[in-house]
């Protein structure tokens, strides 16, 4: 629990450094983009949330190493490799230059140097005939290297709303903490909670107010850590089913693949190109009623960060059981179905108004006299 204050307390600080003194350099690491589809912040907003995640999660590495050297080379080593992902996605966050292509391969580059140096690799995915296939080095590589990829992009994806992808981050690595505890992996154990205190430090600042963002860097390095990790908590311990990764990310991974099918075969469009209907807007327009129309700061914020809780507690009919049965593959099969379903069914239900009445937020209005 050291290292995860230690995170914590590192992270919190170096956020509110730069939370504070973004206004000296507001066009730099500020977001100015007020009117994006996916924006829906009223003021510029510093989006580098990512820096104080990594410095809480270095720091807290290298103090673990005069208790437990070999924990702490492992998980500097995973940092890393992680380290094209982050740098991708920050210089992105800083100059707006860098394509989604890159950052992708980039991400992807990561996970290269993991599965060459680490030898950090999908093994078996409780499938007998595609385990097979696995076992064939050029196509455990490749999976690896798109499994990698694509979650970092998903995390990416679903962080729209203040505290969003933070949070639900939180849950997943509390999720692997508890998964990897139950079979003794150190370096899981410590890195996925040491990963919960920077997140948290840097929660504090992006939830509820929204003074800072996680941006391209953080999101992607998030993502990056916990494929890593949950490969790693897999392709060591026999016992843990590879379907529980599958089902504890499933909510950004099904808002991936629903998206993409939602763009291409739906709209006609190119998957690449951002819409505004994602399910967290969905959420945001249609479920926050209260604040239609508003337009001064305060109550845009409001509604930006009361959007959260709902896609929370979604993620959470994927985490809860996925934590529950992480050795029971047809359980985590069957629950992965049952996520798709409601996902789909809250989906629909939206996009038609038709959504449960307690579930639509409205604003009391007073009692007239």
């Amino acid at each position: 629990m050291l290292s995860f204050a230690l995170a914590f307390l590192i992270s919190l600080l170096v956020t509110l450094l730069i939370v504070r003194f973004a206004h000296l350099h507001e066009g730099f690491i500020g977001d100015t983009d007020l009117a994006g589809v996916q924006k829906f912040h009223s003021s510029p907003v510093p989006r580098i949330g990512g820096v104080g995640i990594l410095c809480g999660l270095t720091g807290s590495a290298i103090q673990l190493h005069w208790a437990y050297p070999a924990v702490s080379a492992g998980i500097l080593a995973i940092i890393a490799c992680g380290m094209p992902a982050f740098f991708s996605g920050l210089i992105e966050d800083l100059t707006k230059r860098v394509s989604p292509l890159v950052r992708l391969v980039c991400t992807m580059a990561a996970a290269a140097l993991a599965y060459a140096l680490l030898d950090i690799a999908v093994t078996r995915i409780s499938v007998p005939p595609l385990d097979f296939l696995l076992s064939y080095a050029v196509i455990s590589c490749a999976v690896t290297v798109l499994a990698v990829a694509a979650l970092a992009n998903a995390i990416n994806i679903i962080d729209g709303f203040n505290g969003l992808a933070s949070m639900v981050a939180v849950m997943m690595f509390a999720s692997l903490a508890y998964v990897a505890f139950q079979v003794h992996d150190p370096i899981v154990l410590s890195a996925s909670l040491i990963m919960m205190g920077a997140v948290i430090g840097f929660f504090i600042w992006n939830f509820p107010a929204g003074l800072i963002f996680l941006g391209d860097g953080g999101a992607y390095f998030v993502g990056f850590m916990l494929a890593e990790l949950a490969i790693m908590l897999v392709m060591r311990n026999r016992d843990v089913s590879a379907w529980f990764p599958v089902l504890l990310f499933m909510y950004p991974i099904f808002e991936t693949c629903f998206s993409i099918y939602r763009k291409k075969f739906i709209r006609g469009i190119s998957p690449g190109i951002p819409d505004g209907v994602h399910l967290h807007m969905l959420v945001y327009k249609r479920l926050m009623r209260w604040a239609v129309g508003a337009q001064n700061a305060r109550e845009l914020t409001r509604r930006n960060s009361l959007t959260s809780p709902y896609l929370w507690l979604l993620c959470l009919v994927a985490v809860i059981p996925a934590t529950l049965f992480w050795r029971h593959t047809v359980h985590l099969f069957c629950f992965v179905v049952v996520f798709a379903a409601t996902y789909v069914w809250l989906y629909i239900s939206i996009v038609r108004f038709k959504v449960p009445r307690w579930m639509v937020f409205r604003r009391a209005h007073p009692l007239k006299k």
